[in-house]
């Protein structure tokens, strides 16, 4: 296979002066794409500001012979989603690929977690998503390309101890990546979550002795390929940890249709509503949630399925 490039795009990542973004930045950098390097330099918890990461990501770029430019905008904002995407604009005279990788980390165990840290974990990591994707969105439309890869988490598909604040935004992001992918994909605009593991700055304080080799270079073919031309789908979920590359999906029990129920009736039919053994799915693209709804709605009509 020839090599995949991504010459003359440009792309936007998030959280690009450290980690899995800056993983992410140097891989299209040098395969041709023009960079947008975002990062306000805060600490892990979200706080202070320092241009210095994001501008040594460009400053390595560029020593490679690649385009890049830096921009310390924070994605926490509406103001600052919009500037984001405007420094693209302004410098490279489009957006082709949104990358949201930015994201802080507050622990606490739920019945401690404060308001504001519920609060400041949402800003960045969903209702950033948000302020990013709804600058970059109408633009890619009217070009009729784009791709978008926002990045969700192990602990927003399955959750953690003490970070309820970051599960809940991870979770809110994949509902957010599914309306992208359906709004977008009568204009080439693909939209897919990325949820990886990778020991970076979000490991500090967790025992990863026992943890194999987990570089955010594992990772970042696989948001490269999500973020490429030739890419063929939406509304997925790819998980990346530890050199295992695979699917996630929102799967159903087939269920069980009664034309009326009782608290004693569900208690009885459990074991048959739980039953796993022949799972239904319905892909996001180009309409689960009307195959869902129609999907029950013929149950109730008497219509076999299998």
């Amino acid at each position: 296979m020839s090599e995949l490039r991504f010459d003359d795009r440009v792309a936007v990542v998030t959280g690009a002066g450290r980690g899995l973004g800056r993983a992410y930045a140097s891989l299209l950098a040098s395969r041709g794409a023009k960079v947008v390097v975002n990062d306000i330099g805060a600490a892990l918890t979200g706080e202070g500001v320092d241009s210095g990461p994001a501008e040594e990501v460009v400053s390595e770029i560029r020593a490679g012979g690649g385009q890049a430019i830096s921009c310390a905008e924070s994605v926490a904002t509406a103001a600052g989603g919009a500037s984001i995407v405007e420094a693209a604009i302004d410098h490279f005279g489009r957006v082709d690929i949104l990358i949201h990788n930015a994201g802080n980390v507050r622990r606490a165990p739920l019945g401690q977690m404060s308001y504001e840290d519920f609060d400041a974990v949402l800003d960045v990591h969903l209702r950033g998503a948000f302020h990013v994707v709804r600058a970059a969105f109408p633009l890619m439309r009217a070009a009729r390309y784009g791709r978008i890869v926002v990045t969700s988490s192990i602990s927003g598909l399955y959750g953690n101890c003490g970070v309820a604040n970051y599960a809940a935004a991870k979770t809110g992001v994949i509902g957010l990546a599914n309306v992208v992918a359906l709004e977008g994909a009568a204009d080439n605009v693909l939209c897919n979550v990325i949820v990886p593991s990778a020991v970076t700055r979000m490991a500090e304080g967790l025992d990863i002795s026992a943890y194999p080799a987990m570089e955010p270079e594992l990772v970042a073919p696989v948001v490269g390929y999500l973020a490429h031309e030739s890419c063929a789908v939406t509304g997925e979920m790819l998980i990346a940890v530890a050199g295992r590359v695979a699917r996630a999906m929102i799967g159903e029990t087939p269920g069980v249709y009664r034309p009326s129920w009782s608290i004693e009736l569900v208690s009885e039919q459990l074991e048959a509503i739980r039953n796993m053994d022949a799972p239904v799915m319905f892909p996001v693209v180009p309409d689960g949630h009307r195959d869902h709804l129609r999907y029950s709605f013929e149950m109730a009509k008497g219509v076999p399925h299998g």
